[in-house]
């Protein structure tokens, strides 16, 4: 247990099961009074930070919660990531699940307890916040308050920015979620590089009855097409296998395509309906009746919004006329499926900023960037 200096605040490690509701439970009184919010499912944070969540077979970490007497207030999470560290020649280690009332020292203080515990791992670098991993919610938002986070994206309180650069962090990336209509008029150059591409590409929705092999091409792409980028990570199967859940209770076959040249997959994009909107009223809890809340919205009051959380064209097309042309062929075949689903906004998140080529298809198509997130770093 540490305690702060100026303060009466304790930092204790999260050991069991009752302290790991406590950490849980944290953002619950952080987030009292603002709209914008959007309670998580409880038990989906319980199994996302236990041993079953396959991040933790190649990483370890440590949270912590803040108490002010007999009241949290505050929490924070460490990690180490070993697939990033064979990725990258830095020895750079994560700090994540931030959430804390306004107050400076507080922030600071949490802080400082994943950075002693990332130094004591030997790590020379802290970077985040990252929940947990960089595929995963990332960045703290830094613009954007004024609408709810979409499904697997981060909201945060307008202090966190000045407190954490207080604390001697400094700007490392921004991270951008671009809203777009899907029925948009598709532009006339990105017509023609569909249309001239087209007698060698075939696009085609997800094969469910062999859903195993179809994770494995999404995953195979995404790898390839993001090796390289700044902070990439590799999806491990288990991973993948994790997100084929998802896949399973949440996506129509349509909301993912893939893009085929000679019969082997160059491309694809995943969309996901935006579950926050039937959530936010549930609390956080399944039971005793949201179980039943939930199916019977997404059969009956299905999302009006959805989010891109997964797109990519493999490395050896990015550089040539051929990779926008693949982008835009599995936007414009996505779109169809959530036009018919009647989606009215998609969010497409998150994106580099410094990502160029990804940013100016995005605009190209009438995309426009409405919420802003920023990954720090410091020096240990």
């Amino acid at each position: 247990m540490s305690r702060s200096p100026t303060t009466s605040y304790h930092i204790r490690p999260v050991s069991d099961r009752k302290q790991l509701d406590e950490f849980i439970a944290v953002p619950w009184p952080v987030y009292q009074d603002d709209p914008n919010w959007v309670p998580p499912l409880l038990f989906e944070q319980r199994q996302r930070l236990t041993p079953k969540n396959p991040f933790f077979q190649h990483a370890s970490w440590q949270a912590w919660t803040a108490w002010s007497g007999d009241r949290p207030v505050g929490r924070i999470s460490a990690q180490i990531d070993r697939l990033f560290l064979e990725q990258h020649a830095t020895k750079t280690g994560y700090f994540g699940m931030l959430e804390a009332a306004d107050s400076p020292e507080l922030v600071a203080a949490l802080l400082a307890t994943a950075e002693s515990w990332l130094r004591e791992q030997g790590m020379q670098q802290v970077r985040g916040p990252f929940n947990l991993s960089v595929n995963e919610e990332c960045g703290l938002l830094v613009e954007g308050f004024d609408t709810p986070p979409y499904i697997m994206m981060g909201h945060a309180r307008p202090y966190y920015e000045r407190h954490i650069e207080a604390a001697g962090y400094r700007p490392a990336r921004d991270l951008l979620a671009y809203q777009i209509a899907p029925d948009f008029d598709a532009p006339a150059v990105m017509t023609r590089l569909a249309e001239k591409a087209g007698r060698d590409v075939t696009i085609r929705p997800l094969r469910r009855k062999q859903l195993q092999q179809e994770l494995e091409i999404l995953r195979d792409i995404f790898n390839d097409a993001w090796a390289g980028n700044w902070g990439f990570t590799p999806f491990t199967e288990a991973e993948f296998a994790d997100i084929g859940k998802l896949l399973t209770l949440l996506v129509d076959d349509d909301f993912v395509q893939i893009a085929e040249i000679d019969d082997r997959p160059v491309a694809m994009i995943v969309a996901l309906p935006n579950i926050n909107e039937v959530i936010r009223d549930l609390n956080g809890r399944l039971l005793p009746i949201g179980w039943l809340k939930l199916l019977w919205r997404l059969k009956v009051g299905y999302p009006e919004t959805a989010r891109v959380p997964l797109m990519g064209v493999r490395k050896e097309y990015q550089q040539k006329r051929l990779g926008p042309a693949l982008a835009f062929m599995v936007i414009d075949a996505v779109r169809q499926g959530l036009i018919r689903r009647k989606i009215r906004n998609v969010e497409m998140s998150w994106i580099l900023e410094d990502n160029s080529g990804m940013r100016n298809i995005i605009e190209t198509i009438g995309g426009t960037a409405s919420k802003r997130y920023r990954v720090y770093e410091k020096p240990l």
